[in-house]
């Protein structure tokens, strides 16, 4: 369960943020007539690389901060969050379940561009997806919070199927966040990361400790959290090595396919802090 100090928590987060993170969501195509008879839209601060024409020396007066003229032909950046929500994403055996972590990274990705007053689209994705959009402004943020804590985890993802039908829906240049346990077979991935190679992704896989670890060992009972099939077996610490070196070979894959397509790509521990983690996917 999100509670709303996590927006609390948020909020304290961007006043950290430097201008290197938050000009990642900055406009995308910038106007590049800037002189007389533009209608200003709003205003943004500075960040390097801005023309310092479109600098309003008034509000810097005021302030002591630089902002920049918005005209109407500057395009927003659109962000669009797809977070896994299948059975899989109910694992965990520490602090947060998969899914909670998840969550909480999707509506700090939401805080930011309701922040830089960008367009947003969350969508959760199982047996099929759902799409919600926000309109501006950060009351909006709550929505999604009480939305994800509605959401239940069920069913198994046919990846490349959902995704291919997503991307029908993607009008602009924009920035992708996946984020997923990503078990799925590779041959999905391969196929999927190609689709987006014109935008901004970024891939984000969250995985328990024990997911990596695995330090079951002996006779155990093991079962599929999303068709719940068991089986019986004996672990000896030649098949923990064996899953290891599986499991950390499908990682590998992941990353050299994002990679690939000019995307970034992201391994979390659900125990690892959370604005630490978030940090780290902006600022790379």
């Amino acid at each position: 369960m999100i509670n709303l100090d996590f927006l609390s928590q948020l909020k304290r987060f961007g006043l950290i943020v430097n201008k290197r993170v938050t000009s990642s969501f900055a406009g995308t195509k910038k106007s590049t007539h800037l002189g007389r008879g533009l209608i200003v839209n709003d205003f943004r601060q500075y960040v390097p690389g801005d023309d310092y024409r479109a600098i309003d020396w008034r509000i810097y007066a005021r302030t002591d901060n630089f902002y920049v003229k918005r005209y109407e032909e500057e395009k927003a950046l659109t962000v669009h969050v797809i977070i896994d929500v299948s059975k899989s994403m109910t694992f965990g055996t520490k602090k947060y379940k998969k899914f909670e972590y998840a969550a909480m990274l999707g509506l700090g990705f939401a805080y930011l561009a309701a922040r830089e007053n960008n367009n947003f689209f969350m969508s959760t994705m199982s047996k099929d997806i759902v799409t919600f959009r926000a309109k501006r402004g950060m009351s909006q943020v709550v929505g999604f919070l009480h939305h994800l804590n509605k959401v239940k985890c069920e069913g198994i993802i046919e990846f490349e199927e959902l995704m291919r039908h997503y991307k029908k829906n993607i009008t602009s240049r924009s920035m992708i966040v996946v984020i997923s346990d990503f078990l799925f077979n590779i041959e999905e991935i391969k196929n999927v990361f190609p689709l987006f190679k014109n935008h901004e992704l970024k891939i984000i896989q969250i995985l328990d400790r024990s997911e990596t670890n695995f330090e079951l060992r002996g006779s155990v009972i093991l079962k599929d959290s999303e068709t719940e099939k068991e089986i019986e077996t004996y672990i000896s610490e030649a098949k923990r090595q064996e899953y290891r070196e599986k499991l950390y070979e499908h990682i590998l894959m992941i990353e050299q396919e994002a990679r690939a397509v000019g995307g970034k790509f992201f391994l979390l521990s659900t125990e690892q802090p959370l604005f630490d983690s978030f940090y780290k996917i902006l600022n790379t």
